[in-house]
């Protein structure tokens, strides 16, 4: 009788095991905060604005004082391949390396391990022709966006980059790349629009769950925006103003945005 109770006792705790074993780690249905973090830098050292002096490719000092940028319409693919949109209206933000707030997109999304982030750096066509009524928040034109919009043809600046350089022999030095244009209004324009994808299973996946704190470290070199495919000579082009000149940026900027580390 001792021996059934004890072989009763071992069949009830592994059936327990297995049922604990087969509880799923995340619930799909609950949705969870994952926050992005853009970390600004050039080359290996931290972006200052003011007071930091940096060398560009073509061996051009230069300074930087402003840097802000749109990041918006965020993807994620988890591990069983299924990929997440974020609701669009939550999914437009302004970096602004001066504003200590301005540095995370914040994301809600189901619970789940994610392998891949995906977003445009710059704002959809769709949202620049929306009417003002829905460009609220980081799009405001009148608020947090006032220097970050065209009033023309191209709609929002997508990268803004202002600063000084001895390069520049007019206009005391002053350095200004303004990248914009999502293919135009009324007439057609270049479009800047860049979706950059970025593995993240090498530097850790996250682990997205309700009520813990999860966060993808991204570092966003702007020397590659200014570097790359052309190197920019701020001599010859101290000023971007139009799509047009803003495509040897936009083509370079396009590879300024790595995943660095992800703290779950």
């Amino acid at each position: 009788m001792k021996r059934i109770f004890i072989l009763a006792a071992m069949a009830s705790v592994f059936l327990t095991a297995c049922k604990k074993e087969s509880t799923p780690e995340y619930n799909t249905r609950v949705k969870a905060t994952l926050s992005v973090e853009f970390d600004n830098i050039v080359g290996s050292v931290d972006l200052q604005l003011n007071t930091g002096s940096y060398t560009n490719a073509l061996g051009e000092r230069f300074n930087v004082t402003k840097l802000k940028y749109f990041v918006s319409n965020f993807k994620l693919t988890n591990v069983d391949g299924i990929v997440y949109t974020v609701q669009q209206d939550s999914c437009y933000f302004l970096i602004d390396e001066a504003n200590a707030a301005a540095h995370d997109a914040t994301l809600r999304l189901p619970e789940g391990e994610y392998k891949t982030l995906s977003f445009v750096l710059g704002v959809d066509s769709l949202r620049n022709t929306s009417d003002i009524s829905k460009r609220t928040g980081a799009l405001d034109v009148s608020g947090a966006a006032i220097d970050m919009y065209w009033s023309w043809n191209s709609g929002y600046i997508f990268f803004r980059l202002d600063g000084t350089s001895a390069a520049v022999t007019s206009m005391g030095g002053v350095l200004q790349y303004h990248v914009g244009g999502f293919g135009g209004y009324s007439g057609t324009t270049v479009n800047n629009l860049k979706t950059i994808t970025l593995d993240l299973t090498t530097r850790g996946t996250p682990k997205v769950k309700a009520n813990k704190a999860t966060n993808v470290h991204l570092m966003v070199d702007i020397l590659k925006a200014l570097n790359g495919n052309t190197n920019m000579s701020f001599a010859t082009t101290p000023m971007v103003h139009t799509p047009t000149v803003g495509v040897a940026v936009s083509n370079n900027y396009i590879n300024m945005i790595s995943h660095d580390h992800t703290e779950n």
